[in-house]
This record gives C-alpha cells, sequence and structure tokens, in this order.
C-alpha cells in the first residue's frame, strides 16, 4: 500500500490537516480493503509524509518503484488517485504503461478504480479526467499560496523558513524578525574586520579558528532542521561566499528583502534567479544590526577590495582609490630595496605593462603626508561650514525659503531657460527658412532633450537640499568619522573609503581628490553664508530705518 500527506492536503482554514486524507485514515481504509482480499498479500506500506503531489520525488515512492523493478511487488493500492500524485502526465505515464508493461495491477479504491477490471472507458476516459482535476487542483493551490506569499512579502513579512543569521523569529508573530545577540554580535565583528581591511578569506579563517559555529549549524545545534542550498552534506565551516553574503544582506540594515528567486514552475522544485529590480524590498521592518554608515563603507570596500602584502601582511590602503590622472588606470605598489633601504611608492599600471602613459610615480609617505593633510582640511571646511548652514537654517521654517537660495539650482534654472529660448527660436528660423524642416527636427530634438536633462539636475538638486533641511547634514556615525579627521595623523582604510572615492595622481605628484558628501559641501558653502548675510542685511536696514 502507498500513502502520501502534503502541506497542501489542508482544510480550508489552513490550521489542520484533513482527517478524511490522514496517514491514519488511509493505512486502515486499505487494510480493511485487503482485508477481504483473499488473493492479496500485503508485501510493505511505503509512506511519504510531507511530500507534494506535484512530482514524483519522494522517498518512499522511489522505494516501492525499486521493489516493483525486483519483482517483489506486482500490485499497488491508494487510497484514490490524488493519493498517489497529482501531476496527470506522469501519473497516467505510471498507470497507464510502467505498471501495465511490469505486469503490476492498480487499485484507487474511492476512485473505484482497478486496473485489471477497468474497461477502455475508463482506462482512456476516466482516468485521465480525474488526473487532469487533480493537477489542476495542485496547480490552483499553487498558485493560492503564492499570492498569499506575495501579499505577506510586500507588507514586509517574513516568509522564509528560517531567519537570516543574526535574527531569529519573534515568539509572538513568526512573520517578524528579532535580534538574536549572540549570532548578530558575531555579524557586526564580520563588518568591523571587514572596515579594519581584513580580506573574505582572512575573516572565514578567524571566525573558524574561534570555534564559531557557521550559520548552518549554528541553526543545527539549535534544534532547527536547516538545510542550505549552498553547502554540501556533512559539517560545515565559514567560507569566502558565507561571509560576502552576510557583508552584502540589507537585512542588518532593518530591511526585509525577499523574492529573490522564483520556481519554474508547480512541478519542478527548482529555483531560478530574479534581476534585482524584481527583488521586494521593505524598509525599516525590524531592528538593525548594523548601521548604515558602516554598511556603506563595506559595500565600498569589496568593490575595492585587493590582496594583503606578502611583506607587511597588511591590506594596502590605496587598493582601488589611488588611480593615474591621464590614463585613469589603477596606480600600482611597488618596493625597490638598495643597501637594505626600503622605498615604497607607486606607478601608473599602464606604464608598468609598456603600453604608454608616464610613470607618474609617487612615494608612499610622500603621498599619506598629502592625503592625510587633504583629509584634514576638508574635514574642518566642512563641519565649519555645516555648523554655519545648521545655523541658517534654524532661522528658516520650511525647505522652499531656503532652496531659493542655491546658486546651483540658480545655474541650472538659466542654463535650462537658455535651452527653451533656443527652440524657441528653432520656429522664426524654419519660417525664415534659415535651417531646413530636417535640421529643425533635429537641433529642436537636441534642445529639448538637453531641457530635460537640466531639469532632472534640478529636481536631484532639490532633493538633496530637502534632505539635508530635513534630516540634517550626516547622521550620527559620519559626523564622527568628521570630527576624528579633524586631528587625523594616520592614514587607515577605513578613513580613505570613508571619505575618498578616487585619488587621481598627475606628473611632478600633483594630486585631485574626489571626496565623498562635495555636493553637501557646496550646497552648504552657498546656502549657509548667504541665509545669514541676508539676515544680517535684513538687521542692518531695520536698525537704520529705527
Amino acid at each position: 500500500m502507498y500513502l502520501r500527506l502534503s502541506r497542501d492536503d489542508e482544510d480550508r482554514d489552513g490550521l489542520n490537516k484533513s482527517e478524511s486524507n490522514s496517514i491514519g485514515s488511509q493505512r486502515e481504509l486499505i487494510k480493511s480493503f485487503l482485508r477481504e482480499q483473499p488473493d492479496i498479500e500485503l508485501y510493505d506500506i511505503y509512506v511519504d509524509d510531507g511530500f507534494s503531489g506535484s512530482n514524483f520525488d519522494r522517498p518512499e515512492f522511489k522505494r516501492m518503484i525499486g521493489d516493483i523493478e525486483a519483482g517483489r511487488v506486482n500490485c499497488v493500492v491508494v487510497k484514490d488517485l490524488s493519493r498517489f500524485g497529482r501531476d496527470y502526465i506522469e501519473s497516467g505515464r505510471y498507470i497507464q504503461k510502467t505498471f501495465p508493461a511490469l505486469g503490476v495491477r492498480f487499485i484507487a479504491l474511492t476512485d473505484h478504480f482497478d486496473s485489471i477490471s477497468a474497461d477502455t472507458g475508463e482506462s482512456s476516459i476516466v482516468l485521465p479526467v480525474k488526473n487532469f482535476i487533480n493537477d489542476s487542483y495542485c496547480r490552483d493551490i499553487s498558485t493560492k499560496v503564492k499570492s498569499q506569499l506575495e501579499v505577506k512579502r510586500r507588507n514586509g513579512e517574513c516568509v522564509s523558513a528560517f531567519a537570516v543569521y543574526g535574527y531569529k523569529k519573534s515568539e509572538e508573530d513568526k512573520n517578524r524578525l528579532v535580534i538574536d545577540e549572540y549570532a548578530a554580535e558575531n555579524v557586526r565583528r564580520i563588518f568591523a574586520w571587514k572596515i579594519e581591511g581584513m580580506a573574505l578569506s582572512a575573516i572565514a579563517e578567524k571566525l573558524n579558528s574561534l570555534g564559531i559555529l557557521s550559520p548552518k549549524e549554528y541553526k543545527k545545534s539549535m534544534g532547527l532542521h536547516y538545510q542550505s542550498g549552498f553547502s554540501g552534506t556533512g559539517s560545515s565551516v565559514w567560507g569566502n561566499a558565507t561571509v560576502k553574503r552576510i557583508l552584502t544582506n540589507e537585512v542588518y540594515l532593518g530591511h526585509m528583502v525577499q523574492g529573490k528567486t522564483e520556481k519554474v514552475n508547480y512541478k519542478v522544485k527548482k529555483h531560478t534567479a530574479k534581476p534585482e529590480e524584481e527583488w521586494i524590498k521593505v524598509e525599516n521592518t525590524h531592528e538593525a544590526v548594523i548601521s548604515a554608515d558602516d554598511f556603506a563603507v563595506v559595500q565600498r570596500l569589496l568593490k575595492t577590495d585587493g590582496r594583503k602584502s606578502p611583506e607587511s601582511g597588511t591590506l594596502n590602503p590605496f587598493v582601488g582609490i589611488l588611480f593615474c590622472g591621464d590614463c585613469k588606470e589603477q596606480m600600482i605598489r611597488r618596493v625597490t630595496r638598495y643597501k637594505g633601504v626600503s622605498k615604497v611608492y607607486y606607478i601608473c599600471s599602464t606604464k608598468n605593462r609598456g603600453e604608454g602613459c608616464s610613470r607618474h610615480s609617487i612615494e608612499e609617505s610622500a603621498l599619506k603626508e598629502i592625503i592625510c593633510e587633504s583629509i584634514r582640511k576638508f574635514a574642518n571646511s566642512f563641519l565649519k561650514e555645516k555648523e554655519l548652514f545648521d545655523r541658517a537654517v534654524r532661522y528658516e521654517t520650511n525647505f522652499e525659503a531656503v532652496a531659493r537660495y542655491d546658486k546651483e539650482i540658480e545655474r541650472l534654472k538659466k542654463e535650462q531657460d537658455k535651452y527653451y529660448s533656443l527652440c524657441s527660436g528653432l520656429y522664426e528660423d524654419l519660417r525664415a527658412g534659415v535651417v531646413t524642416k530636417e535640421e529643425f527636427e533635429r537641433l529642436h530634438s537636441g534642445f529639448t532633450q538637453k531641457g530635460k536633462e537640466l531639469e532632472a539636475a534640478m529636481q536631484k538638486q532639490e532633493q538633496l537640499i530637502k534632505s539635508m533641511f530635513k534630516k540634517g547634514v550626516l547622521s550620527a556615525g559620519r559626523l564622527k568619522t568628521f570630527q576624528d579627521c579633524v586631528e587625523l595623523r594616520e592614514i587607515d582604510r577605513h578613513t580613505l573609503s570613508s571619505l575618498i572615492r578616487r585619488i587621481y595622481v598627475y606628473e611632478n605628484k600633483q594630486i585631485v581628490i574626489d571626496f565623498y558628501f562635495m555636493d553637501e559641501f557646496r550646497i552648504m558653502e552657498g546656502l549657509g553664508r548667504k541665509i545669514l548675510e541676508d539676515r544680517e542685511e535684513v538687521k542692518r536696514k531695520a536698525g537704520r530705518s529705527a
């Protein structure tokens, strides 16, 4: 006898297994039938409890087929056709082709089907129709479940079977994540080590050396029946891929990101990856483990990750940040030794390959001194402008009052007006015969497109000002970074990645630094001073009038 029950076979309230389909009910029904069949002897009972009928990838079903092929079984009894399977094509193949070829009798009790006594109509019409109905039921259930999960995902509810490492499911609400302090502390360590400059492999080695269980082993130690598609059989340890998945997972920011994969269809277990723009992301659904600033720093570090120096065992702080000012290729680190003295310098990688450009050589010590001094000056100037901006914003009650002082928006507006004016002039030129229709269409399209680009640039500038006005210029973490840099004495990887996008080296050791937050700096530099100057002017006029 073959018995099967899956999660699909639930009552409509979704709480309890249907009694009529329970394993015990199926077993008793079939035993009662067999007691009345003197020509049938029970060989074995095959039970797949918790397996879907949409496919035949079931352990006990496979064992039964093995016994049939070995000649041990020549009759299969099930409660009904849906217990055998809900895939009408595969079910039909087994019942109408495979079993007859192997001399196997098939009996579905409540569907009143017995392959020995079934006539042509039952085998060729009734059986396929019933199998098709069972298949349709399975497809309908799959669609409903899929829709329900989609709604939960869009509501920010966790629908995965297990919480991501660092979290656990709330006892009160299984669709909500709460922090698992032990695992969360390990996540914080991983981010901190990465910021310090450790490579993924070094972080994995350190975790393993400290005896910290990998996410898979930790879940198993908590009594969870966890299986991961990323690891094989046996005990799993920390690896580069595991560390990177943690470092790039936005769930640690307090955001729920789900729907990254989807099943091929309801009959196949295989999942395919979905493009990132189709993922479902809901922000601020649970408490964050990592600050937004540290997460952003780590993402930048991952893009510019490099190898440790074999001599010092440390990561080159300038890797992925230092570039040739002319060919824009990365600069590479070189070490020369003369009479026991080592000298470290950087040269253009294009020149090093013999493909043109020039050396752009600069000593590491000189570079560090220049960069360190530049960061101190930038941080000091930024904080001064921030203080002025904060004072100025306190005098204004709305964003519009602040935005009207912005010189960049004023410049973009003038530029846009110029292009729209050129568009208007084109109509006159067309009527006067100065330009042909083809020239008119080409120029008009170009001027209009430029106007749209300037409009988008103005909206971006306005959004940035609005954000600075409402939320402040810097978060607490970024503010501390700037404050620490005012007294900076030594360059480190964290500081460089936090403040500098790129460094360009030109000949004669000329340096150009592309800082992050330059847009905010320019806005503060223009707005803060202008607002305060206008306020002082109003005071002076009021004083003269008095």
